[in-house]
């Protein structure tokens, strides 16, 4: 999985300014679901601190591809921000950090691993930016 999230994030860096910043899993046998939540989340939140931020969390707005697209374009017209989309450990997201979230999206109602989740995020934006630019890639 890590080598197609390589593939999209390449992908991505070729049609927009694309970081990739990983904030290190809390090990599940160290404390309760909700206390690795917590520390998982205070580092996401120190790590996206100033950056518009959207969580993919399975209660989020379902969004099309052409919807996230348009989203996407929104911020590019907006002046030069950082966005951060994230995506929670194996044990979800901590509840500051979805509050944090200036959007909250999903996928659809599942729960995916937080590797295959990080996949399907980096081929939604590439395919949202290849929409935008009006690239073939999307048919």
């Amino acid at each position: 999985m890590a080598e197609a999230a390589a593939d999209y994030e390449a992908r991505i860096v070729r049609l927009a300014k694309f970081d990739v910043v990983v904030v290190k899993d809390e090990p599940l046998d160290h404390g309760t679901a909700k206390e690795v939540r917590q520390r998982e989340g205070d580092r996401i939140l120190a790590a996206s601190g100033g950056w518009t931020t959207i969580a993919f969390d399975r209660c989020g707005e379902l969004l099309s591809s052409e919807q996230l697209a348009a989203r996407l374009q929104k911020f590019e017209e907006q002046p030069p921000q950082k966005t951060a989309f994230v995506i929670g450990g194996a044990e979800g997201l901590d509840q500051r950090v979805l509050d944090a979230s200036s959007q909250q999206l999903a996928f659809g109602r599942i729960t995916l691993p937080h590797q295959l989740a990080r996949v399907v995020v980096v081929e939604q934006v590439y395919r949202a930016l290849t929409i935008m630019r009006g690239l073939p890639y999307h048919r």
